[in-house]
């Protein structure tokens, strides 16, 4: 599993820019007994044939997409300025290194600020990429780059970019591999457009229309020092939402995962996100609506260039999903 999201991670995919990421999916799932289609967001749909057509239409989304910086100006010195693609923060950019979607690479930097304690605004910074005038520089206006850091292992806890959310494709195509039997119709979704407003998911819900459904992305945790209040840690297991700013899990489907996780004695969080969303608000509002819920994987540093996970929490997780699609379903 971790060669695996070592893979992922390494490819570049900011929002809207999904094919080479997608492709990668493809191939990984490949072999599998599955029924692969790309819509119009670019949403990877995979449905897994048990040759059930009366079971419940499940949908898991975990999406494809980074956080990720476009080019709008080239000063006379070959300075590019930007604006964000989802919510990159200034305060982790100074001193970054990105690389474009054409392979150039450079690193950001910022105006000297009169009190060297300010963190700079976006319109404050800029990516130098080696060159001394305009015509020089090997960048356009609109093109994308995404950070560029290698990844790392500290014994259990994982580090890279783009683990936000690479570490929910992950666990999809592990439960993919891993699930052998299934009374449901289940679909996996791999999204489009979720850092920017769950654009893919959106469109896939109203494609799928699910009986109920689920997203699989990072969480925040309460675990470093003077950090977020929230009852989150790292290596306690993975979390189960109850809300977060853009949702507010069906009870129903909180019920269902505890005792699932309880039945295969899975460590387990309860999980509120005050700030931030997930898929799994598209799939609740899609159509006439469905039952939706989040499973979560505590992740440290969400939206840097040094996201981390502990693997026992991804490990789990997928434990956790092949539980519950392998039994019955009875939602009350």
């Amino acid at each position: 599993m971790i060669s695996l999201l070592n893979r992922l991670v390494q490819i570049p995919g900011p929002s809207g820019y999904e094919k080479h990421i997608r492709q990668a999916i493809q191939k990984e799932i490949e072999g599998l007994a599955v029924q692969m289609k790309t819509d119009n967001l670019g949403n990877l749909i995979v449905s897994q044939d048990f040759n059930n057509q009366k079971g419940k239409r499940i949908m898991l989304v975990a999406h494809m997409d980074e956080i990720g910086i476009m080019a709008t100006h080239i000063d006379q010195y070959g300075f590019v300025r930007f604006t964000t693609i989802g919510g990159v923060r200034p305060l982790n950019c100074v001193g970054g290194r990105v690389k474009f979607l054409n392979g150039v690479q450079g690193v950001i930097g910022s105006y000297q600020n009169t009190n060297p304690g300010d963190t700079p605004s976006i319109d404050q910074l800029f990516i130098d990429v080696g060159v001394s005038s305009r015509e020089k520089c090997p960048l356009q206006i609109g093109d994308v780059a995404v950070f560029e850091r290698p990844f790392l292992e500290l014994g259990e806890r994982l580090v890279s970019k783009a683990m936000d959310d690479r570490i929910g494709v992950t666990i999809l195509i592990e439960t993919l591999r891993g699930l052998k039997t299934s009374d449901h119709q289940i679909f996996f979704v791999f999204s489009t457009q979720e850092e920017v407003g769950v654009r893919g998911a959106t469109a896939a819900a109203f494609g799928v229309e699910p009986d109920l459904g689920l997203a699989v992305d990072v969480t925040g945790t309460g675990d470093t020092p003077k950090g977020l209040k929230m009852n989150v840690r790292l290596g306690q297991g993975p979390a189960i939402k109850i809300r977060d700013s853009g949702m507010l899990a069906d009870p129903r489907i909180i019920d269902w995962m505890e005792k699932a996780a309880q039945n295969i004695s899975i460590p387990h969080q309860r999980e509120i996100l005050d700030r931030g969303g997930t898929d799994a608000r598209a799939i609740q509002i899609s159509r006439s609506g469905a039952p939706a819920g989040c499973l979560s994987i505590p992740c440290r540093y969400i939206h840097s260039p040094s996201e981390m996970v502990d693997i026992n929490d991804v490990h789990d997780a997928v434990k956790l999903l092949i539980e519950l699609l392998s039994n019955p379903i009875i939602i009350n």
